[in-house]
Parts: structure tokens; C-alpha cells; sequence
């Protein structure tokens, strides 16, 4: 079992700056891929960017650019850092972990196995 812990939300106003970090449980943290989602108000929750376990990262198109991922995997914690930062980011960040450990991006909800709470994330206009 892997418990995944969020921090780091807040309000920004546009143009600025976030780092998210996710604190995760477990000895094994260093083999999962790790992702981060976010859901809008009103809409389904969306693939952010993931990262697998040798560093490879992914992004969907909106974060690339702007947004980075990255790992430490001797303190268990996955960071977001988030530049540029529009209002359209607004949502609430979910970091996510799959114990699959096969070739693709990891860009869909059903490949993760372990979700964090949340943590809420607002950019002011």
C-alpha cells in the first residue's frame, strides 16, 4: 500500500510560479512512475505529466513548456514545478502512482494505482 500525500497549493496570480510536491509512503517508491492530474471545476480530472522510474518524463501538451516534473527518490517525493502559470490552471493537483512498470506514457487514470487527496490550486487573473 502506498499512501501519497499532496502540499504545496495555494494562490498565484498569473505569470507566477508553483512547486507542488507529493510525500509518498513505502519502500518501493523508487519503481513506480508517478503522475500528477488536475480537475477543473466542472470538468473531468486530466493527465498532467508523469514521470517513470529511470526519469523519463511526459507531458500533456498544455504543460509542456511551462510545467516540470521531477523525482527524488531518496526522500519519496515527486515535485510539479509550475511556471507561467495561467488562470486555465486553476484545478485541483491529484499525484498519482502505478505499480506498472511497462512501456507508455501512463497518461490514463487506469494505469495509476494509488491517489493523493488533492491539493487545490488557484491562478488569478
Amino acid at each position: 500500500q502506498v499512501q501519497l500525500v499532496e502540499s504545496g497549493g495555494g494562490l498565484v496570480q498569473a505569470g507566477g510560479s508553483l512547486r507542488l510536491s507529493c510525500a509518498a509512503s513505502g519502500r518501493t517508491f523508487s519503481s513506480y512512475v508517478m503522475g500528477w492530474f488536475r480537475q477543473a471545476p466542472g470538468k473531468e480530472r486530466e493527465f498532467v505529466a508523469a514521470i517513470r522510474s529511470g526519469g523519463s518524463t511526459y507531458y500533456t501538451t498544455s504543460a509542456k513548456g511551462r510545467f516540470t516534473i521531477s523525482r527524488d527518490n531518496a526522500k519519496n517525493t515527486v515535485y510539479l514545478q509550475m511556471n507561467s502559470m495561467k488562470p486555465e490552471d486553476t484545478a485541483v493537483y491529484y499525484c498519482a502512482a502505478s505499480g506498472y512498470s511497462g512501456s507508455g506514457y501512463y497518461t490514463k487514470e487506469d494505469e495509476y494505482h494509488y491517489w493523493g487527496q488533492g491539493t487545490k490550486v488557484t491562478v488569478a487573473s
